[in-house]
């Protein structure tokens, strides 16, 4: 169970690394596209952004159905959340550290 949470973790953050991937998403966000118009912004090949939309798929962030010729590719924020989590338990961390040196630094210029 860990170690399946630890690879859609990995997959996301491997995913979102790439600003064309993260871009792609933002045009998924508006609305459905076909791999065509992903590819359009970034004038690569149809090839080229298929492979961007493929480790989009393996983590989970996107869903393409085949209509005739045409990809379309949908988006799914379900996998974003599990990356939130995991980025809030960090933020809880140094927010604590923070705090805490803010506290002995208050102290220290009381003294």
């Amino acid at each position: 169970m860990v170690e399946h949470e630890s690879e859609r973790l990995d997959a996301l953050f491997h995913a979102l690394s790439h600003p064309t991937r993260r871009g792609m998403l933002r045009q998924l966000a508006e609305h459905e596209c076909s791999v065509g118009e992903l590819a359009e912004p970034y004038a690569m090949t149809f090839a080229g952004a298929s492979k961007h939309v493929q480790v989009l798929e393996r983590a989970g962030l996107v869903r393409r159905s085949v209509q005739g010729r045409i990809h379309l590719c949908r988006l799914d924020p379900a996998p974003i959340r599990a990356g939130a989590e995991w980025m809030r338990y960090y933020e809880r961390f140094w927010t604590e550290r923070l705090d805490r040196l803010e506290e002995l630094l208050r102290k220290e210029d009381e003294a």
